[in-house]
């Protein structure tokens, strides 16, 4: 059973996250940050991950610590699931389109975690939502997931679809190297014997 489930409680937030690494992408996510949920719910439809998250934070300084810290909950559960990572893909890509807005992302679940994030949004916010949480966010997940995570915004005008891309690529990318490879048979998709 590929699952996991995370609590991390601080004086800024308390959160509780839950995966389930072979689900078929459902999601219950209560964060308190509207458009925040809403990236959230489409990573776990595209990822084929549920996942349920909930996170009650200091909103009234700002989203700044929920959004970061939901990030370092899901990055622990997502790595705490994969387990020894035997027989699985390892490396994910794609490619995705999104109206105006093209977006590459591509990651190794390699236990050394490193964020390349090539991206600009044309406004600082998206309705509430600052975009620069965007980058912290992914930040977070790659640190504690041990992702090395690149992210690159090919083209795009709309700060919303710019976002929303980035988050579906992760998300494609995701699902194909955390799924099982049939050819593995179980094998470490590594010759150093470790990841």
């Amino acid at each position: 059973m590929r699952r996991a489930e995370i609590t991390r409680n601080t004086t800024e937030t308390q959160i509780s996250v839950s995966v389930d690494l072979d689900g078929t992408g459902k999601y219950d996510i209560k964060t308190g940050v509207g458009f925040f949920d809403h990236m959230m719910e489409q990573l776990a439809r595209h990822s084929m991950i549920d996942i349920t998250a909930r996170a009650n934070g200091d909103l009234h300084i700002d989203d700044h610590h929920t959004v970061e810290d939901t990030g370092i909950a899901l990055g622990q559960a997502i790595k705490q699931a994969v387990g020894d990572k035997k027989g699985i893909n390892r490396y994910g890509s794609c490619l995705l389109p999104m109206d105006d807005t093209l977006v590459r992302a591509a990651l190794d679940l390699s236990n050394r975690p490193f964020l390349h994030f090539d991206m600009t949004f044309p406004s600082q916010k998206i309705s509430t939502f600052d975009t620069e949480l965007v980058r912290e966010f992914f930040q977070a997940l790659s640190t504690h997931g041990g992702i090395t995570l690149n992210i690159a915004c090919l083209n795009g005008f709309n700060s919303h679809h710019i976002a929303e891309a980035a988050f579906k690529a992760v998300a494609r990318s995701l699902r194909q190297a955390v799924e099982p490879d049939p050819r593995a048979a179980g094998a470490l998709p590594s010759t150093k014997g470790a990841l």
